[in-house]
């Protein structure tokens, strides 16, 4: 089985607000995402919130998600994922790593993913877009153990930079999907052109 962690405890401190509530196209930010994941055939999703997370619950009510908490997200991207991986259940053959503030993911970018994963027999599978390897990444199991060790800000980079005969790149002919930042960001993404 393949699972999806989703990384939603950040402190959103560029955007001065929580980035992941804020309304793009009639739906929080975070619901966006997720829905994705869910599109893309991934049945089981866990979200890693912060402990302050009842207004994210409520965003992603009547989706079949887990949350799990990072009780020390201050601690870094790193400290969600490992709370991330060891929150999945027994038996987990794969995880795909996304970032919350990402609503433009593309499905077809994570159904790749995990074909790559499955048919070159690498324990990481990444994509490369037109400006350079980006997010979502899935790890097979074999990798969790380095995963729990995460620590910092960098979240799983280290990880997939560690061993390049590991991993399988999947080429996108089209650039990384925007990620939320900032005021800017968020102006951008809800004009309905850049939607992506």
């Amino acid at each position: 089985m393949t699972a999806a962690i989703v990384l939603a405890a950040g402190l959103s401190r560029r955007m001065g607000r929580p980035k992941l509530l804020l309304d793009l196209r009639g739906k929080p930010v975070i619901r966006h995402t997720t829905e994705r994941l869910f599109a893309a055939g991934l049945k089981q999703v866990l979200v890693v919130v912060g402990p302050q997370h009842d207004a994210l619950g409520k965003a992603l009510g009547g989706l079949d998600v887990r949350l799990v908490v990072n009780p020390a997200p201050e601690a870094g991207q790193g400290s969600s994922v490992s709370a991330g991986i060891r929150a999945l259940p027994p038996g987990t053959g794969a995880a795909l790593i996304a970032l919350g503030d990402q609503p433009g993911l593309s499905i077809d970018v994570i159904r790749k993913l995990r074909e790559a994963l499955e048919n070159t027999g690498k324990s990481i599978a990444a994509p490369r877009y037109a400006d350079g390897l980006g997010n979502p990444v899935l790890f097979a199991a074999e990798v969790f153990p380095e995963l729990l060790e995460l620590a910092g800000d960098r979240g799983a980079r280290s990880v997939v930079e560690k061993d390049p005969s590991r991993l399988a790149v999947v080429d996108v002919a089209a650039p990384m999907p925007s990620d939320l930042d900032t005021p800017e960001d968020y102006e951008r993404l809800s004009t309905p052109d850049n939607s992506r």
